[in-house]
């Protein structure tokens, strides 16, 4: 197990892993939330508008959240940096909740899906290590993004079934979309739920600043999405005074009209084809990976992936990057939607190589 001595050493703290013997989920749970609270403690999670930069760190990500125009802030974003007691790792995520309850919701699962997220990555590990021919250093990136993978599988569906069985939260009718992102030295992993979307800013051949789009918006007219759908018999279509926003209905009942096929909670069609499983991708992060931005649909519905990083790279202070993005698209909603209530619109800009800043 000698290979598993730099990634064990912070969780160590907390966790306690002997060969032939897994710690049970709620130990691992429990000292999940109390490396959570530590963290908290010593300024290391950001849950609100601001910036994360570490001493020591090449991390550095801004985030803002906006209110729109039709009622509470439904959105919410989380940033951990020492993720897990790991000097190398960082969690963000970001939450676009909807429905009645869907901004319970949404903090709900902000509140519970790191916490789960470090139990069973660790849990995962721990049974990798059993077996006596795995070798993590033989084939690093490969075996990592198995780990994280699975672990990712397994928190979803926890968080998901723990929320069903929440008394505090009615989330029939109510959900929310969760893209998260964790850094472990120089590779990312995204897991996407819904329909907001993770915007990597690339420097091309000829030095000029690109985008490459991580993640799919998993919208219900994706042919994939509508296919299950329409086969658990779910149906999908747009109102005659939205055309183009497809929407995810009943069989029999023109409810709930989601306009994503992947949400937590909306318990009401999980029968008929809407889902809570992540799509889990990597990359290496290289010397030309400048930045990556996080932002609810809020944003892409009035701003492209080009303009989004041209935005963001144009803002001298970092630290007011995610803003100036935010309040870019406000602006744009104004302008190209008008006569249509503003979303929420909240984005995290995480920076891959810190430098010292002026933070005014």
């Amino acid at each position: 197990m000698s290979q598993f001595s730099s990634i064990f050493n912070g969780l160590a703290r907390s966790f306690s892993i002997r060969r032939g013997k897994n710690p049970g989920n709620g130990d691992g749970r429990e000292a999940a939330e109390v490396m959570a609270k530590d963290a908290k403690k010593n300024d290391l999670i950001l849950r609100s508008s601001g910036f994360v930069n570490i001493d020591g760190s090449n991390n550095f990500a801004s985030v803002f959240s906006k209110r729109g125009r039709k009622g509470v802030n439904q959105d919410c974003t989380i940033v951990w940096e020492e993720f897990g007691c790991q000097a190398d790792m960082l969690f963000c995520g970001i939450f676009d909740g909807h429905g009645p309850w869907g901004h319970f919701v949404a903090k709900k699962v902000r509140e519970s899906m790191p916490s789960s997220l470090l139990c069973n990555w660790q849990e995962t590990l721990a049974q990798a290590s059993l077996d006596p021919d795995f070798d993590l250093e033989s084939d690093k990136k490969h075996h990592r993004f198995h780990i994280w993978k699975h672990s990712y599988l397994q928190t979803c569906a926890i968080v998901d079934r723990e929320l069903e069985h929440c008394r505090k939260i009615d989330s029939l009718y109510s959900g929310t979309t969760a893209l998260t992102i964790v850094r472990q030295g120089d590779l990312i992993y995204v897991a996407n739920i819904g329909d907001s979307r993770a915007v990597l800013a690339t420097t091309s051949d000829d030095g000029n600043l690109v985008p490459i789009q991580l993640t799919v918006d998993f919208k219900p007219n994706l042919p994939q999405e509508a296919e299950r759908i329409t086969q658990c018999k779910g149906r999908v279509f747009c109102l005659h005074d939205e055309p183009g926003v497809h929407r995810v209905w009943l069989p029999d009942e023109e409810s709930p009209g989601l306009a994503m096929s992947r949400a937590f909670g909306d318990y009401c069609i999980k029968d008929y084809g809407l889902i809570s499983v992540p799509e889990v991708t990597q990359r290496h992060i290289t010397s030309r990976d400048q930045f990556v931005v996080l932002a609810t649909d809020g944003v892409w519905d009035v701003i492209s992936n080009e303009e989004a990083i041209r935005i963001v790279s144009s803002t001298p202070d970092k630290a007011k990057a995610a803003k100036h993005l935010v309040e870019s698209a406000a602006r744009a909603w104004k302008k190209k939607r008008k006569g249509i209530a503003m979303d929420d619109i909240s984005a995290i800009c995480l920076f891959f190589h810190s430098t010292p800043l002026s933070i005014t």
